[in-house]
């Protein structure tokens, strides 16, 4: 796909989720096509997956409703991930990987009233990523040993792939990655670097994603890289365990989460 196709489909997803009554502050690209690692061939195609920040309803926040976590699977099985901007910051908090990711892609539509506020939360990218930089290395081995234990399991989605091959190369693709980012971002790389794949380190991902491999192949390739990463986040945090937690940047984020309400509830209310 092109820069201009990812960047309609992303809109779609905006307009749909819209469409759903939800009011949506941004809706940002996830997943493949922000890593440089799409896939558009005869065995596989990437999907458009975004994710969604939305405002709840002032009668839902006020009424204790308004926590959203959902997923809205589209006609053409894409996903669009809708998250209120509270949960949202509690999964930065978490150092959630899949979540941090979105600060960085180049693929996002944001409503006219919510643009300084989102391009100020992207101006945080780093800070948010570092605040806690132990919390987002364990992160990120929990990721790998679940794509791990993942690999061979036949979820009913994959169970042609198992049949197959005995293994899904999805998940040997997603342990690959991670190694790949977690070995960069130990030797000081920029978060929002570590997440574009180089030409150079692709290959092996891209077979993995196709099924290229052999079972026995991608066993050890699984364990080896699997290993690696929790080396990696053994080494780190042991390293820097007496390093302090950026408090001050949650506090910041808390502030623009009310900033974030107060639009949406003078608007809705005609304040």
């Amino acid at each position: 796909m092109t820069e201009q196709e990812i960047f309609n489909r992303v809109k779609e997803h905006h307009e749909e989720a819209k469409s759903l009554g939800y009011n949506v502050v941004a809706t940002i690209l996830q997943g493949s096509q922000n890593y440089g690692l799409e896939i558009d061939c005869e065995e596989y195609h990437s999907d458009v997956d975004t994710k969604c920040i939305i405002i709840p309803s002032f009668d839902d926040f006020c009424s204790n409703k308004g926590r959203i976590s959902t997923t809205y699977v589209r006609a053409n099985n894409e996903h669009i991930d809708l998250k209120d901007v509270g949960t949202l910051f509690e999964l930065f908090r978490k150092a959630n990987v899949n979540i941090l990711e979105i600060l960085f892609s180049k693929y996002y539509i944001v409503e006219s009233d919510y643009k300084d506020w989102f391009e100020k939360l992207r101006s945080y990218g780093e800070r948010i990523c570092s605040a806690n930089k132990c919390q987002t290395f364990r992160t990120m081995s929990g990721l790998s040993m679940e794509k791990y234990k993942a690999l061979k399991h036949p979820y009913p989605s994959i169970i042609d792939k198992i049949e197959k091959y005995g293994y899904d190369g999805k998940q040997l693709h997603h342990i690959l990655r991670i190694a790949n980012f977690i070995g960069r971002y130990y030797r000081g790389e920029r978060f929002k670097d570590c997440l574009k794949v180089h030409k150079n380190s692709r290959e092996n991902m891209d077979k993995a994603k196709l099924n290229w491999f052999s079972l026995g192949t991608a066993e050890s390739l699984a364990k080896m890289w699997d290993d690696f990463t929790k080396e990696i986040k053994d080494k780190y945090c042991e390293e820097h365990k007496n390093d302090p937690i950026d408090e001050k940047m949650y506090e910041i984020l808390n502030k623009m989460k009310v900033e974030a309400y107060k639009v949406a509830f003078r608007k809705e209310l005609s304040l």
